[in-house]
């Protein structure tokens, strides 16, 4: 069911952050790609956790909206997540979609009980600023064993006016027992287990029941507006909660520097902020290449990739001098740090020690992505 409520100013709560949101970032407070507008495919381009993925002839762009003195009073939250219709496309073919969606890791779901006939029920609730009134859909979908799918519609009443939805999800919702059965267990892992999505437009292959669990790819319903339709179109997004219970609570406030390293098990940044960052450290193996470990400010979920840009904006100290690099290379690398060489055309001295740093500008960047 949705309910929407007329919803007082928000007041943080005091007594710090329990994690009741089993979202991270709801809040769109991390934005470690950048915030500038970003054509979306099937990718993460801005905003930590949330990947935007599209799929169809048109084509949408996301972006960091920084919000007025009067929609943080109303929405609790200094940033909202903004797509926009760049391209339309008014006939949305059957296998086609736009949607934004968070993946949910199953060995932080176990409280749920879900594969048993305790399995709690969930609440989202989030803020949604909308250029279409229209119908809109939510949906869940559940990984591990046999995967489970629910669409849920909700109604964005006014154009351009912020509004709080809250929609709460049962796992017995349309009278099934998919979820409480064995079938409906997550695997406790750093695997997918839920994956929670806000719809923009679907084509009919993935139309199913709204409020009803599934086993087919039901993403969504025949009544979702398509996003698609006009240049016109704007969807804001932010303050979003999916927490245990069946009743909305207070959006949780949780610290700007715990955030940044909850986003970090998943994506992490190096430079780009500062001149002369810091990078790895280590030692030349010879005059021109150079053995250098950097590890990362947090476990990530697994081995991550790692992605250079501008990697000749940086040099390698020798002594009183400091060469360029020309190049860079990932030799090894963990959930917790990695090697790599850097490459210089001379300068080096073996055995002796070096640090690896960007020069004036905040060009270089050395990116490690361990998303879901």
């Amino acid at each position: 069911m949705t309910q929407t409520k007329v919803e007082a100013p928000f007041v943080e709560s005091g007594g710090g952050s329990s994690f009741k949101n089993l979202l991270i970032n709801g809040d769109m407070q991390i934005w470690q790609r950048g915030t500038a507008a970003t054509a979306a495919t099937s990718a993460y381009v801005g905003v930590d956790r949330w990947k935007i993925l599209e799929n169809s002839e048109g084509a949408i762009t996301a972006e960091q909206s920084a919000l007025s003195t009067a929609d943080k009073a109303t929405t609790g939250c200094r940033n909202a997540l903004l797509i926009k219709c760049t391209t339309t496309d008014t006939s949305i073919g059957s296998g086609q979609y736009s949607y934004i969606s968070q993946a949910l890791e199953g060995q932080f779901l176990s409280h749920l009980a879900w594969g048993t006939t305790s399995a709690k029920t969930l609440t989202l609730s989030f803020w949604v600023k909308a250029y279409v009134a229209a119908t809109y859909t939510i949906f869940i979908k559940k990984y591990d064993n046999t995967a489970y799918f629910i669409p849920i519609e909700y109604a964005v009443n006014s154009s351009n006016t912020w509004e709080k939805k809250t929609i709460v999800i049962s796992p017995t919702s349309g009278s099934t027992s998919l979820i409480t059965g064995a079938n409906g267990a997550f695997d406790q892992d750093n695997g997918i287990a839920l994956l929670l999505g806000f719809g923009l437009t679907w084509g009919s292959s993935y139309h199913g029941t709204s409020g009803t669990w599934a086993t087919g790819n039901h993403f969504s319903t025949s009544n979702q507006t398509n996003f698609l339709s006009s240049t016109d179109n704007t969807f804001y997004v932010t303050g979003v909660q999916l927490e245990v219970g069946d009743q909305a609570t207070d959006l949780e406030q949780v610290p700007f520097d715990v955030q940044l390293q909850r986003c970090q098990r998943y994506f992490v940044k190096f430079g780009g902020d500062d001149a002369y960052s810091s990078f790895g450290s280590g030692m030349w193996k010879t005059g021109t290449i150079a053995s250098l470990i950097l590890t990362f400010p947090t476990k990530m979920n697994h081995e991550p990739t790692m992605t250079i840009a501008n990697a000749t904006a940086t040099h390698l100290r020798k002594e009183g001098t400091a060469p360029n690099t020309s190049a860079i290379a990932l030799d090894v690398s963990s959930t917790l740090a990695c090697m790599y060489n850097g490459t210089v055309s001379s300068g080096g001295s073996a055995g002796q020690g070096t640090v690896h740093f960007g020069d004036s500008t905040t060009n270089c960047t050395f990116s490690f992505d361990s998303e879901l």
